[in-house]
């Protein structure tokens, strides 16, 4: 680790989070991050790569350097775009604009069972710059405020909440991290498809460039990309002079084949779009986990819709709206991560107990590394912190311990489908609050518990396509490979986070109040903010018809348990999802033969991975015929080729974003939208 790394790291995390909120919500680009393969730090890696070890040969940088610069940068990725600051800040003041708008919210009372520390602080004294101000702006094109200018009166008692609480959070989930890296990595032999995609752009000891970038295949593939992506955006700009080149194929008429497959919404499966780093990385996969990345989303929509023919529904809410209302479909998703979990302790059980007994100063036959035992520590100290917030902010404490184990194994479980698959894309589709709402039952939670849990829910988790845990498990396979010290860059990752996060908030906040809050993200102005309250608007309803509302609001602590009322086919789906999974993972454990991974049942009824199956089909299938008709040997030769489609998606996102600021810079005018990669 240099000195000069350490600051390229953290000048890189400067970058991400001064420049994300104007590429994402102003020129409306691919998003600089969006995901866990971030285009702009991937991007940067290839050029720094190209443009300085290639070419200015006298400031090349070394592999170890660079795997730290990614790590630091890669460690703030969680704070700008959907990770944090996309919908944070709307979800904390348009609650109050809302409010204005919805007799209904008035009338019961909606807004104040929300405890006050958790939203922006808006009164009649400052409503009109507070609030107004956020919902149209304070600025004009001919004047733009100043940092001074925006109500922080309105902010400091909210943020004072929050800011320690997703510390807590996110210091502990980074130490989670070093602590599962050995076992994953190590004993479990994980491929992390991504950081090997990041590795083979990487110098070798004593070595300018690596291997890749002198092969033709790489370059090839590469170029090809680059340009197909480069033709569609100019696309964009001359639609009548140009020819767009395909990368989404309809063969939607096939669905009629099978009526049960239309039924269950797969009709838009088989309009499937080729997203070419999603190939290149399914590549590395085992043809099993491949396969099942592949089929899952089929196999869920083919379920779906047989249930469909007997008037059942496994997507659609039994009790609230949205997102992290109670559905069958979320509790199957929430089963087969519980198993696939508890599998995971299972199998590392003598190196997790190892680590956590050494945290406490016992003695254990096995060794573990000290930067393991004092992670364990840091993660327990700062999931009490957690907890201890959570209580603080009226949250009962068993029902606070048990949403910070739901969270826990919520990001534990997209980090393990990241190592396992290279699924960058990634969002679980449950949710602690829904999954502790399901279970209980409102009657036993009342209110402001079931308020509390859901705006926890709104603020760190509701969008978690760019999480920490992800992307710190890909730097710590990165630096283990590297051979960099994992103790010290994860404590410089943890002070880039900090950094990042007090560049981008106050940034975030000034573009809004200047310019008014992004209208045109609906997913942050229009539903994050309204999601929790339409639900507890309609459990006020549902308990006052019952007669159960004094009732719920009188059960405290332990008692809440006694009240349980879980949701009958919401259990149904929980067993299920456990049993497919721990079924699914002694298949494949006793039948050598056996063609499908567990992985299947945590990804096929989510959305992201029905936009990225077909790339999962396609990859999966050139490495088939690959292997049958060249043997390892032709496997072997067209790595770098697929390294080079992965490259060349990253680049052909990333031009068109440069392209794009550049002309805003020079007209003031936004470019063309444009899109590569899901956003």
């Amino acid at each position: 680790m240099t000195i000069r790394s350490v600051l390229l790291g953290l000048l890189g995390a400067i970058a991400i989070c001064s420049l994300s909120y104007l590429n994402d919500q102003i020129l409306r680009q691919t998003y600089l991050v969006g995901n866990n393969m971030p285009v702009a730090v991937y991007g940067a890696l290839i050029l720094l790569v190209v443009l300085v070890n290639l070419v200015l040969r006298r400031f090349s940088f070394s592999g170890k350097e660079l795997a730290v610069i990614l790590t630091l940068t890669l460690a703030a990725c969680c704070v700008p775009g959907s990770g944090l600051l996309r919908t944070f800040t709307t979800s904390l003041m348009l609650p109050h604009h809302y409010n204005r708008l919805e007799p209904g919210w008035r009338d019961n009372g909606i807004l104040e069972t929300c405890p006050k520390v958790m939203l922006a602080d808006v009164n009649e004294e400052n409503s009109d710059k507070a609030l107004d101000g956020f919902v149209q702006g304070l600025g004009s094109s001919n004047h733009h405020i100043g940092l001074g200018d925006i109500p922080w009166d309105a902010w400091w008692r909210t943020l004072g909440f929050w800011i320690p609480i997703i510390l807590c959070l996110w210091g502990g989930l980074m130490a989670l991290s070093v602590v599962v890296h050995r076992q994953w990595s190590t004993h479990e032999h994980l491929p992390y498809p991504v950081a090997s995609f990041a590795e083979a752009l990487m110098p070798e000891p004593g070595r300018r460039v690596a291997d890749v970038f002198r092969n033709r295949l790489f370059w090839m593939g590469a170029v090809a990309v680059v340009l197909i992506h480069l033709n569609n955006y100019i696309c964009q700009w001359f639609p009548d002079q140009m020819i767009p080149i395909p990368v989404k194929f309809d063969l939607t008429p096939l669905h009629r084949l099978v009526p049960a497959l239309g039924r269950g919404g797969g009709v838009r499966l088989l309009a499937p779009t080729m997203y070419f780093s999603v190939i290149g990385l399914s590549y590395f996969l085992a043809s099993d986990v491949a396969l099942s990345c592949g089929v899952g989303p089929f196999l869920w929509a083919l379920v779906t819709g047989v249930f469909a023919t007997y008037g059942i529904t496994l997507q659609g809410a039994l009790e609230g709206t949205g997102y992290t209302s109670v559905r069958v479909q979320a509790f199957l998703n929430f089963g087969a991560n519980l198993g696939m979990f508890t599998a995971l302790i299972y199998l590392g059980r003598r190196y997790y107990w190892t680590v956590l007994r050494r945290a406490f100063g016992l003695r254990t036959a096995d060794e573990a590394s000290p930067h393991e035992i004092w992670a364990m520590r840091v993660f327990l100290v700062l999931s009490l912190g957690f907890v201890a917030l959570l209580v603080s902010a009226g949250l009962d404490w068993p029902l606070a311990v048990l949403y910070t184990a739901i969270i826990v194994m919520f990001f534990v479980m997209i980090s393990r489908i990241m190592a396992e698959t290279g699924m960058f894309y990634i969002q679980p589709y449950y949710f602690p609050c829904g999954v502790i709402w399901g279970l209980f039952g409102a009657g036993a939670l009342g209110l402001q518990q079931l308020m509390i849990m859901l705006t926890v829910s709104m603020v760190l988790v509701v969008d978690p396509r760019e999480s920490l845990m992800p992307f710190m498990s890909t730097s710590l396979r990165l630096l283990d490979t590297k051979r960099v010290p994992i103790g010290r860059t994860a404590s410089w990752s943890a002070v880039a986070l900090v950094v990042g996060l007090a560049i981008a908030l106050p940034l975030t906040l000034y573009f809004q109040y200047d310019r008014g809050v992004s209208w045109a993200d609906s997913w942050s102005s229009k539903a994050t903010p309204r999601m929790q309250f339409d639900n507890i608007r309609m459990v006020k309803e549902k308990l006052e018809v019952q007669g159960r509302l004094e009732e719920a609001a009188e059960a405290t602590g332990l008692a809440r348990f006694l009240k349980m009322r879980p949701n009958g086919p919401c259990m149904v789906g929980l067993v299920v999802g456990v049993v497919l999974v721990l079924g699914f993972t002694a298949a494949r454990i006793r039948f050598p033969w056996w063609p499908l991974h567990p992985v299947l049942f945590l990804t096929w009824a989510t959305e992201p991975q029905w936009r990225l199956c077909g790339a999962f089909l396609a990859g999966w299938l050139i490495k088939a015929l690959t292997t049958k008709y060249g043997g390892a040997r032709v496997y072997q030769r067209l790595k770098p080729l697929m390294i080079g489609l992965i490259a060349g998606e990253v680049m052909g996102a990333l031009i068109p974003s440069v392209i794009g600021a550049i002309y805003f810079a020079c007209t003031g005018e936004p470019p063309k939208q444009f899109w590569v990669l899901p956003g």
